[in-house]
């Protein structure tokens, strides 16, 4: 009796096909969003805005710098 066969087969791609929906709905549930109370958005999306442009002006920085040649 092998290993791979049809039914191991279907159980595997039900297990890939319930766990995607699965992971799906925590990603979602994970993301920062807007309050809809407020209509203001929550820290953690304020939070990552913020670390986003600061990544973004350094990377920028680094990147238009003067060829002379030092690092």
């Amino acid at each position: 009796m092998g290993i791979f066969n049809r039914r191991n087969a279907a159980v595997g791609w039900l297990t890939w096909l319930v766990g995607k929906r699965v992971l799906k709905k925590k990603a979602r549930g994970a993301v920062p969003s807007v309050d809809p109370e407020t209509k203001k958005p929550n820290k953690s999306a304020i939070a990552l805005l913020v670390a986003s442009a600061a990544g973004a002006l350094t990377f920028w920085r680094k990147r238009s710098g003067s060829d002379d040649g030092r690092p």
